[in-house]
């Protein structure tokens, strides 16, 4: 790579210790002018009106990481993230830390934004999820909604297997004027009452088959 390329061309004996190699690593690869800028946005550092406080927060260890010689202490940090934020996420971090943030040990600051930051990192996560399955099954209920219902299915008309009528056969009044409501799923029986009844003299009409029942 360039870092490579670079020590390669460096002149004989002219990185004796670790301090050397240190030291002209920095001013090839991270100049003055460089550092500079980098340590401003540092130190000029803002959240965005449109931005989560966790997105905030990565975009803050972005800028530290990318100058790793700003020379800036780690209260120093905390200072200026916290300054940065909005006051609803200030109150926040001062909920979480029972008082005031910046008044509680480094290793507690550190802890309280770290912890913070997994916890709405995991909530934003979650929230996405619910908004795409959300919105999938608005989708399918649209799609549902605008699909016309099938045709009704029509209702099949009875008819007498007795006398043709538009009735049922164990409700037919031809035999003798009686009803049969008992025998409604047993042609059978209905056929044979029928011809009992017909015997007993109710000669009205006579079912088909009944005759070879006398």
């Amino acid at each position: 790579g360039a870092a490579r390329q670079w020590l390669e061309k460096e002149p004989s004996r002219s990185i004796l210790t670790w301090v050397d190699l240190v030291s002209k690593f920095i001013n090839e690869f991270f100049p003055s002018s460089r550092k500079t800028n980098l340590r401003n946005e540092i130190s000029n550092f803002q959240q965005r009106f449109d931005e989560s406080f966790h997105e905030a927060y990565d975009r803050y260890k972005d800028l530290l990481r990318a100058c790793p010689h700003h020379g800036f202490t780690e209260l120093h940090h905390f200072d200026t993230f916290y300054n940065a934020l909005n006051l609803v996420d200030q109150d926040s971090f001062n909920s979480a830390a029972g008082g005031n943030l910046l008044e509680r040990r480094i290793q507690d600051v550190l802890t309280i934004i770290e912890n913070k930051s997994k916890i709405a990192k995991f909530t934003h996560a979650v929230n996405q999820q619910t908004s795409v399955v959300t919105t999938a099954m608005t989708t399918i209920l649209k799609q549902f909604q605008a699909t016309p219902p099938p045709a009704s299915v029509k209702s099949i008309k009875e008819i007498c297997v007795t006398c043709g009528g538009s009735h049922s056969y164990y409700q037919c009044l031809t035999v003798g004027g009686k009803t049969f409501p008992e025998l409604r799923d047993n042609i059978q029986g209905y056929v044979a009452t029928a011809a009992v009844n017909y015997n007993q003299g109710n000669s009205v009409y006579r079912p088909p088959g009944v005759a070879n029942q006398i």
